[in-house]
């Protein structure tokens, strides 16, 4: 920064040696600071240094707490949840190759032979996969035996990193809303479900669904849309092999 000086003064002759005076004083000041700095820091870190190094070993074994936590109780407490999902899966499979499963899809849902159902597994093992898979399974289970309520809120409950199972429980559960007559719900949820993962198999599946009950409230426009999308992009699916008649009867509505 410039600074403004008046004419006709006299300069100072002693001047330049008081500024180094004072720039070398200032100078020791300084280093005597960050010295009496660095003792009052050694001095500190000398007191409380059983404290520090408790901190820090706190930290460690806290690290060293989880990472043993999670080898020792949570890796075997999900492989044993998966061995019990086992056994429930097999009655499920077992109902779903039946001609009536009702009691097999229970017997899924509850247990059996000693083993844990689906039920028993989202109660014992919360958090694991196979419980989140055992959420799944359970609502689809209660959709095949007519028990429609508690299949939307198992379904509903369910979240997974698997896109295409969340695509297929949000339309069981617009299934169950069909199934009980809501049929708004249905739409939505059938919506979700196309929207959610687009694949050949259920995409197209939804897409039908949706359109369909979509003529039941009397969104035809919407409908015709759904159908044609089938036809166009999905035209080896079976649903595709049903739009044309859908589509003839919309376009003469319009």
């Amino acid at each position: 920064m410039a600074t403004y000086k008046k004419r006709g003064q006299k300069k100072s002759v002693t001047q330049p040696q008081q500024t180094a005076q004072e720039t070398h004083s200032t100078t020791a000041e300084v280093f005597d600071s960050l010295d009496t700095g660095a003792n009052k820091a050694e001095e500190f870190i000398s007191k409380y240094q059983n404290f520090i190094i408790g901190v820090i070993g706190g930290g460690a074994l806290l690290v060293l707490s989880y990472l043993g936590y999670q080898s020792f109780v949570v890796a075997p407490k999900a492989q044993e949840a998966i061995s019990e999902l086992n056994q429930a899966q097999y009655y499920f499979d077992l109902a779903v190759n039946s001609t009536n499963g009702d009691s097999l899809y229970m017997r899924a849902l509850n247990g059996g032979e000693g083993k844990y159902g689906f039920l028993d597994i989202i109660e014992n093992y919360q958090g694991t996969p196979a419980a989140k898979l055992a959420t799944y399974s359970a609502g689809m289970a209660y959709l095949n035996v007519g028990d429609y309520q508690n299949a939307i809120a198992y379904l509903d409950n369910f979240d997974a990193d698997d896109v295409l199972l969340n695509a297929l429980a949000k339309g069981a559960i617009g299934d169950a809303f069909a199934q009980i007559g809501q049929p708004q719900e249905a739409y939505e949820y059938y919506q979700r479900a196309f929207k959610t993962n687009e694949n050949k198999f259920s995409t197209p599946k939804y897409l039908f669904k949706a359109a369909m009950i979509g003529v039941e409230l009397g969104k035809t426009t919407q409908a015709l849309e759904y159908f044609k999308r089938i036809k166009e992009e999905f035209p080896t699916s079976k649903e595709a092999q049903l739009v044309d008649v859908q589509i003839g009867r919309l376009e003469q509505l319009q």
